[in-house]
């Protein structure tokens, strides 16, 4: 039997209507005669809602706990589906991440997989089952359950996907595939048949929200062919493999999700609070060295806590934080094309935009800003850059 896995997101499973549509999908590819295991997020905007829960009780919500109240979103998810796919006449059993035997190491709302026992599973799928998993999540070697961080239903799926040896693995989101750049903030982005690996987990790590930067690793690693595709629509989608097509520009990327830290110098002794961030799993980004200041890059989810970590390390901090902007330009082999180099210089130069810093190396270029920027040089950018 040829296993298929399909993973649907937040959006998919919003409420009881759209987590019909989720089950024509499932019940499409199950009479096609695949055993079928479905990975699904927790409902709409449901993890954020607890992460705020939690942080209205506490500043700093103990780690083990918080992973037991974020892994509740999901598991309301696969109970709802597949209460539908019984009710629809087709055998289905919902799996918690430790029921699925989903092992992962001991980090706490950013946790790594390290195995997966496939045997519940498969015992399942042997009966004829459609399985419906709790994406996110696993549990540790002590039974505790950790969470994944953002976009860890994605890296579940892909890493069951390898672990069955599946067929395909399909990620179902609200958009039809992966685009040159962001519908909502470009007017004629266009629809990619294909991107490669490497592009893709470019793109991932650069704020594109479509896959998770750790799935695209992992279906990298296991050569597992991904398809992107809509919940919503029918279409062929985009294809995330090993092919790569001539140098050209296949993603720009536009990421207001970043937060600058500026310190004093003289304030901070650079590489301590590099390590207390670090042992409190906060991850700078990037760090900056300037003569008199240093400045720290996060992801603008890190910075209640990083904020908070600085606050007890730091008397007096004199800290400055400013949101800001990056535009990150992908595509195999771009900067040995001097064409597209002198194309991204002539359109900042056009847009006098207020430049931080330019990033090359062989697969993109990274233009970090000094504040937050509108989407007119994305606007520009895309419509020189994209054939």
């Amino acid at each position: 039997m040829d296993i298929v896995v399909l993973k649907f997101g937040g959006t998919s499973v919003a409420d009881n209507e759209k987590l019909k549509l989720v089950s024509q999908k499932i019940i499409k590819l199950y009479e096609e005669g695949y055993g079928v295991v479905v990975v699904v997020s927790a409902q709409g905007k449901k993890t954020d809602s607890l992460i705020s829960e939690a942080y209205e009780l506490s500043n700093n919500p103990n780690s083990r706990e918080l992973d037991v109240l974020l892994s509740t979103g999901e598991q309301v998810s696969i109970s709802k589906l597949s209460i539908l796919l019984n009710e629809s006449g087709y055998s289905s059993i919902s799996l918690t991440g430790w029921q699925a035997g989903i092992y992962t190491n001991m980090v706490n709302q950013s946790a790594t997989i390290e195995y997966i026992d496939t045997k519940r599973i498969k015992e399942e799928l042997n009966k004829n089952k459609i399985v419906v998993v709790a994406g996110f999540q696993g549990v540790n070697e002590y039974s505790d359950i950790t969470t994944l961080g953002r976009g860890g239903s994605d890296t579940t799926a892909v890493a069951l996907a390898a672990a069955l040896e599946a067929k395909h693995c399909y990620i179902y989101s609200d958009v039809d595939g992966i685009y040159t750049s962001d519908p909502r903030k470009v007017t004629n982005p266009k629809k990619l048949v294909d991107i490669s690996y490497d592009e893709m987990l470019d793109a991932s790590n650069e704020g594109a929200k479509v896959l998770h930067n750790r799935c695209v690793e992992l279906a990298k690693k296991y050569d597992i062919p991904l398809i992107s595709k809509s919940t919503f629509a029918d279409g062929v989608g985009t294809g995330i493999n090993n092919k790569i097509e001539s140098q050209k520009v296949k993603s720009i990327v536009k990421n207001d999700e970043l937060i600058s830290m500026t310190f004093c110098k003289n304030d901070i002794d650079t590489i301590a609070i590099y390590k207390i961030l670090l042992e409190n799993n906060v991850v700078p980004i990037e760090v900056i060295n300037c003569d008199e200041n240093m400045e720290l890059l996060f992801k603008s989810n890190d910075l209640t806590k990083a904020n908070h970590i600085i606050e007890q390390e730091l008397s007096n901090p004199n800290v400055e934080v400013t949101n800001i902007s990056r535009i990150s330009i992908i595509g195999y082999g771009i900067t040995n094309d001097s064409l597209i180099l002198k194309r991204i210089i002539n359109c900042l130069s056009c847009a006098e935009a207020d430049i931080q810093k330019i990033d090359v190396n062989n697969g993109k270029v990274r233009i970090t800003f000094k504040k937050l920027i509108s989407n007119e040089i994305l606007e520009l950018l895309h419509s020189n850059l994209i054939d």
